[in-house]
């Protein structure tokens, strides 16, 4: 495909990602651009028009200008961050797996602050928080041909030395000149996708880990106003919740005027 101009093929990014994965690291195929209206609608493309379909691939962008997250809310990604779209073959990989990736993403990138001392907490589905402040979030999706898994996808902003909205935070603001720089932790984030790879299927891992690192112990459900307590994750990485005698599960945030997905009562 003709990519914007100019455009880097980001082979000094992949020679530090060889370096710090070493016999582990995939033959990752990246594109970087300075600037893009979105990343995700440059992978689309390039999932199209590319022949290489059991090749992971990643698009960088040093800024979108049309950015989106959950439900197509805008998302702000200035100069300084980390703005990704990456697409994982799936093919002949438990299905099932592939439902927990985007919880197993948030949690390996989470370890991976933590190495470097930053309190990360995930708000569920695809957040993460320090200091309830947010740092970044992730947005997956799940690429069929016919009934077959084909691809999973995945958005990921990172605030690494940008500018944030209100409510939000960067590493920078938190670690001041040791935050790494974009490229270091676009390498961390590779190497968190090889991870998710190799243990989507490792419901304890994820799910555990995941529980262990949620952002509250209550929600309000913005349907209705009440508040729910939180129970953790089930198999399938869904919110479980209960208020008084009731239980329920939300596969997906709930949203006004919608109803809980799964609830029951004894």
């Amino acid at each position: 495909m003709r990519w914007p101009e100019p455009c880097r093929a980001g082979g000094g990014l992949m020679a530090r990602y060889r370096s710090q994965a070493g016999s582990a690291a995939r033959a990752w195929s990246l594109r970087c651009v300075p600037v893009c209206s979105s990343t995700e609608s440059l992978l689309s493309r390039w999932l199209v028009e590319s022949t290489h379909t059991k090749q992971p691939k990643a698009v960088l962008a040093g800024h979108q200008t049309h950015a989106y997250g959950q439900r197509g809310r805008a998302w702000s990604a200035p100069s300084g961050g980390l703005w990704v779209s990456a697409a994982l073959p799936w093919n002949s990989r438990p299905s099932a797996a592939a439902g927990l990736l985007g919880i197993g993403t948030a949690l390996a990138m989470a370890e991976r602050l933590e190495d470097h001392d930053l309190p990360v907490r995930i708000k569920w589905p695809n957040d993460l928080l320090v200091h309830g402040l947010k740092l970044a979030g992730l947005l997956p999706r799940l690429v069929h041909r016919g009934s077959e898994l084909r691809t999973v996808r995945i958005g990921f902003g990172l605030n690494v030395a940008n500018v944030v909205p209100t409510g939000a935070t960067s590493i920078q603001r938190i670690l001041g000149r040791r935050h790494g720089g974009v490229d270091y932790w676009a390498v961390q984030l590779l190497q968190a996708l090889d991870q998710c790879m190799v243990r989507a299927a490792d419901r304890d891992w994820c799910i555990r880990g995941a529980s262990k690192r949620l952002w509250s112990d209550r929600v309000c459900d913005p349907a209705d106003g009440r508040v729910w307590m939180i129970d953790g994750l089930d198999g399938e990485g869904a919110l479980l919740l209960r208020h008084g005698s009731h239980t329920c599960r939300w596969l997906r945030w709930s949203s006004p005027g919608e109803d809980m997905l799964e609830s029951s009562a004894p």
